[in-house]
């Protein structure tokens, strides 16, 4: 079993220490991003292929830039072989505004809960540091990781498979606070919103609601470190809600308000956007219209070679072993299999540590030595409620949920 370099079970911060780490910070952003003479081809059919490779993002290392303003940042394929839990300084980066505070004061930041509740609250830092502390490994997944794959092509960021990021989150409970402000009769909903502003005044503000019931259940938390140190400010200081099992438009980041709705939200960030065709795998044909839509929500089970990658070279003298990582939407991962013939016969792979059920989990599968020629290799991921990755694509005009399987060519020379 390969050793990976951050897999070691994670030690709790104290409160000290968290203290320390976040009061002493006023993260800076820089007001623009300059980048060294680099590229990456990303495999895309309808192209462009070619992205820059930036390193002057703060607090970040080298990071696929999908757009600078407001920053758009995707995480190298190869940094998910390194381990199951994505390094903070390459975890992906995904704001919808450009106007994005460029330093928070963590000493004089306030977290307010409004709304339909019995009283108001304004915290501080420091009063969440105070309330019982909880930890949970989860994936946060744009809607759109992978669009560029997408045929045919649709509109939005071409991300390939690294809008996505694994991490342990630490934090307090949503539940606990909501208890503390007094959830009146009649609540429906709850509302986020954080720091960034939009460009104009006319748009929308990035609001986001859960069912009360969903914020409600023990699972959904307000983190305030990330694999063990602060979160960085582009994945959103000082605070920033975590859904686990959901896509990553819900995580709201720089999360400064919470408001309890006694009405469904309708605001242009549920109601419009981020809504997927209501039809088995969000799938619908191109040109389809008359399709009724629901908000995204849910993740569904994914599974990426990490060590391989299309029309890589293997060698026919000796055996290889064929990994990569694996999970399961919104629930854990059952198992993970690979084909070594184009999907006519599967074997399972070795699972590795399991974190949690909204955790990435590594896998391998040792292969016999191939012969020469062309071989096409594809891995797919069944999740503990029986949801296994489908064959073929979905589709959609918002380029959503891709999570068909996965297939590499590689050639035995």
């Amino acid at each position: 079993m390969p050793r990976y370099r951050n897999d070691e079970r994670f030690q709790a911060l104290s409160r000290r220490a968290v203290l320390k780490t976040i009061g002493a910070a006023s993260m800076a952003l820089a007001g623009s991003a300059a980048w060294a003479d680099q590229s990456v081809r990303l495999p895309f059919a309808s192209g462009p292929q070619q992205r820059q490779v930036t390193h002057d993002f703060p607090q970040k290392g080298p990071m696929i830039l999908q757009r600078a303003r407001p920053p758009l940042l995707e995480t190298p394929m190869e940094v998910f072989d390194l381990g199951v839990f994505t390094p903070n300084d390459q975890f992906y980066v995904r704001w919808h505004w450009a106007v994005i505070p460029t330093s928070v004061d963590a000493d004089a930041f306030r977290l307010a809960v409004r709304g339909h509740v019995n009283q108001v609250l304004s915290l501080s830092i420091g009063d969440l540091l105070k309330m019982p502390r909880v930890e949970l490994a989860a994936v946060n997944q744009c809607s759109g990781n992978s669009r560029g794959f997408f045929s045919p092509r649709v509109p939005g960021a071409q991300w390939a498979h690294g809008a996505m990021g694994n991490a342990r989150w630490a934090g307090v409970r949503l539940k606990d606070v909501l208890d503390r402000a007094g959830i009146k009769s009649g609540a429906i909903q709850v509302r986020f919103s954080g720091l960034d502003e939009p460009v104009v005044p006319e748009a929308p503000d990035f609001r986001k609601s859960l069912d009360i019931d969903h914020a409600r259940d023990g699972e959904v938390m307000i983190a305030y470190a990330m694999n063990g140190d602060q979160l960085p400010l582009l994945n959103g200081f000082p605070l920033r809600l975590i859904v686990p099992g959901w896509y990553s438009t819900y995580w709201v980041k720089m999360l400064n308000d919470i408001e309890v709705l006694d009405r469904v939200d309708e605001n242009y960030w549920m109601a419009t956007a981020y809504t997927v065709p209501d039809t088995p795998h969000a799938n619908i044909a191109p040109g389809q219209t008359g399709v009724k839509m629901v908000p995204i929500s849910r993740m569904v089970p994914r599974s990426f070679f990490t060590n391989i990658t299309d029309g890589a070279s293997l060698p026919t003298n000796a055996a290889a072993t064929i990994r990569g990582i694996a999970f399961g939407g919104d629930a854990g991962v059952a198992k993970v299999e690979l084909s070594m013939d184009d999907g006519q016969t599967w074997q399972p792979a070795t699972l590795g540590d399991d974190f949690g059920k909204y955790s990435f989990r590594h896998w391998q599968v040792a292969v016999p030595r191939l012969a020469p020629g062309r071989h096409s290799l594809k891995v797919r991921c069944t999740n503990l409620n029986g949801e296994a990755q489908p064959a073929t694509p979905n589709w959609n005009t918002s380029g959503f949920m891709l999570n068909s399987v996965e297939t590499a060519h590689v050639n035995a020379i």
